[in-house]
C-alpha cells in the first residue's frame, strides 16, 4: 500500500482502518481496532507529501524509537508499529478525555485552576524523565487529561532519549520547538536539558493565568533569541490579583537560565500542589520587566554563546561514533558489499562503537528536485529504507546504529558537516572507479579525506582478476614502447 494512501475499511497488519479522527501537518490519526485488542486505540501515521521537510520523516523516527519504550498512565499505551518499507505507523492507545487546547479559551482561569492543571502536568514530566526522556513540545494540543483526572503525554516526534541517539540533534542545525513555548536553550540547539520542559510548562502556566502569551508567536530566530535576555512582562501587571505566589511558581519556571529554574518538576509539582509553602521571593511581588543593565547583561552572555554549537549530550560517551558513508548510486553495489564487509572488522574490534549510517540525497543546483518518484513515494523514504536493509546484516540494536538520509547540493559537504557536528571519530567511505572527469572536479572520497577533522578510511570494491591482468598488460604495453 502506498504511504498515506488510508482509507475506511483498509486493513494494515491485520489493524482494520475507521474514521480519520484528526488531520494536523506532520501525521494523521485514525480510529482502527484488531480482533485481539478490546482497548479503542488510533492509528498515527506520517504526513510525506511532495517537498516536506525531511524533519517529518526523521521526527517519526524518533516517536518509533521512544514510545515503545514509555510505560505508564502519563503516556498513550503502545501497541504496534509499521516499518517505512511498506507504511508507517504507530498504533496506541485511545486516550479517554480531552485535550488541554479545549481550555485555552477560558483563560484567565482561577489561580487555583491554573495550580492544579500544572500539578497534573508536572506530575506527567516527573514519570517521563524518570523513563530518561525530554518531551521538548511541551504546549495545550501535546497533552491530555484523562477521565480519571491524571494528565497524559503525546507527540514525542520532537523528544529524545538520554541514552538513545538523538537524530534531530544529528541532522539539523536548527533549534527544535514549537515558538511561544520553546525554552532558550533550545534556541540555542542545546536538546539535553530536562528544565526546558519546566520552561516550557510555565510558559503554559502563564498564559492559563493571564490569557497573554509570554512572548508573542515569534516566527524568525532573531525573535526566538530575544527570551535569551528579555524577561517577560511580570503576570501581575496583567492580572493585578493574581496571587504572589503563583506568580512566583511561573516566573521561576521562566528563568533564563536553567539553573535558577526549578531543578526538577517534582518540585514544581509539589510547590502547586502546597501553594501555601512556596516561598515567595522578590519574583512574586514584581510588577516591571527586569532594568534594561540586567538584560544588556544577559544579551552580551548570549552573543558569547552564540560563537559555536552547544555541546550534545553523547550517547555514545564512552564509545566512538564510526559513520558509513553509503553509495547506492546505481552500478556501485559491490562497493556497498565491501563497506558492509569493513564495518563488520570495526565491530568485531570494537565492541561498543555506534554506527551511523548516512547516505546523501543530491539537490539539484539550477532545476526543482522532486521529492516523489513515479509512483508516489518518498525518496527520502526510500533511501531510509536502503540504508536500513544495507545494515540488516549488522543485526545491531537501536541504540547502536542510526540512519541518515541528507539532503544537499554538495554530497562531500553534507558529509564533512555530519562528521564534524556529531564528534564522529572515523568516516568509513568508498571510492568510486577513477576517472578523468572526477580527477578534475574531485572525487566527494577525496574531498573528505582533505577536509575531514577525523581518521578517514576510505574503501574501494575489490576487480575482478580479469581487469587487474588487463590493466597490468597495458601498462607493460606502455612500459615496452
Amino acid at each position: 500500500m502506498p504511504h498515506n494512501a488510508m482509507a475506511p475499511g483498509s486493513v494494515i497488519d491485520g489493524f482494520v482502518i475507521g474514521e480519520k479522527i484528526h488531520t494536523g501537518g506532520m501525521a494523521t490519526l485514525w480510529r482502527v481496532t484488531r480482533a485481539d485488542i478490546d482497548q479503542p486505540i488510533v492509528m498515527k501515521v506520517p504526513t510525506i507529501l511532495e517537498g516536506d521537510d525531511p524533519t517529518v520523516i526523521v521526527g517519526f523516527e524518533m516517536e518509533m524509537m521512544i514510545l515503545p519504550r514509555l510505560v505508564g498512565k502519563h503516556v498513550p499505551k503502545f501497541y504496534a508499529m509499521g516499518d517505512f518499507a511498506s507504511q508507517p505507523y504507530l498504533v496506541m492507545e485511545y486516550i479517554q478525555g480531552y485535550s488541554l487546547f479545549t481550555l485555552i479559551e477560558k483563560a484567565p482561569m482561577p489561580a487555583a485552576n491554573v495550580a492544579r492543571i500544572g500539578a497534573k502536568v508536572a506530575r506527567a514530566l516527573v514519570d517521563l524523565h524518570r523513563q530518561n526522556v525530554l518531551h521538548l513540545d511541551i504546549k495545550p494540543s501535546n497533552i491530555m487529561i484523562r477521565d480519571n483526572g491524571s494528565a497524559a503525554l503525546i507527540d514525542f516526534g520532537l523528544s529524545r532519549h538520554l541514552f538513545l541517539p538523538d537524530l534531530l540533534e544529528e541532522e539539523f542545525r536548527v533549534p527544535m520547538g514549537t515558538g511561544p513555548y520553546i525554552a532558550p536553550e533550545q534556541v540555542m540547539k542545546n536538546r539535553s536539558e530536562p528544565r526546558s520542559d519546566i520552561y516550557s510548562l510555565g510558559v503554559l502556566l502563564y498564559y492559563l493565568a493571564t490569557n497573554v502569551r509570554p512572548f508573542g508567536l515569534p516566527q524568525a530566530q532573531s525573535q526566538l533569541k530575544k527570551r535569551l535576555w528579555r524577561d517577560p512582562v511580570p503576570p501581575r501587571k496583567i492580572i493585578p490579583d493574581l496571587p504572589p505566589w503563583l506568580q512566583e511558581a511561573i516566573l521561576r519556571c521562566l528563568e533564563v537560565d536553567p539553573a535558577d529554574r526549578y531543578e526538577t518538576a517534582a518540585r514544581l509539582a509539589f510547590d502547586l500542589s502546597h501553594t501555601d509553602q512556596i516561598k515567595l521571593t522578590a519574583r512574586a511581588q514584581k510588577t516591571k520587566r527586569d532594568s534594561l543593565p540586567v538584560s544588556w547583561k544577559r544579551w552580551f552572555k548570549s552573543i558569547g554563546e552564540d560563537g559555536g554549537p552547544i555541546q550534545p549530550v553523547r550517547q555514545s560517551n564512552l564509545a566512538p561514533i564510526i559513520m558509513a558513508a553509503v553509495d547506492f548510486t546505481e552500478g556501485q553495489e559491490a562497493l556497498a558489499e565491501e563497506l558492509l564487509v569493513n564495518v563488520r572488522r570495526v565491530l568485531a574490534t570494537m565492541p561498543g562503537v555506534r554506527i551511523a549510517c548516512v547516505n546523501v540525497l543530491k539537490l539539484n543546483r539550477l532545476t526543482i528536485t522532486y521529492t516523489l518518484d513515479d509512483e508516489g513515494r518518498s525518496v527520502h523514504v526510500q533511501r531510509l529504507v536502503e540504508l536500513r536493509d544495507w545494515a540488516r546484516p549488522l543485526e545491531l540494536g537501536q541504540e547502536r546504529i542510526t540512519f541518515h538520509v541528507l539532503e544537499h547540493m554538495d554530497p562531500a559537504e553534507a558529509l564533512i558537516e555530519f562528521a564534524s557536528s556529531n564528534h564522529v571519530d572515523q568516516v568509513l567511505i568508498g571510492a568510486r572507479a577513477s576517472s578523468s572527469f572526477r580527477r578534475f572536479l574531485g572525487s566527494v572520497s577525496s574531498q573528505v579525506v582533505a577536509r575531514a577533522a577525523c581518521t578517514v578510511t576510505v574503501v574501494r570494491a575489490p576487480r575482478a582478476l580479469a581487469d587487474v591482468e588487463a590493466e597490468e598488460e597495458k601498462m607493460i604495453d606502455k612500459d615496452c614502447a
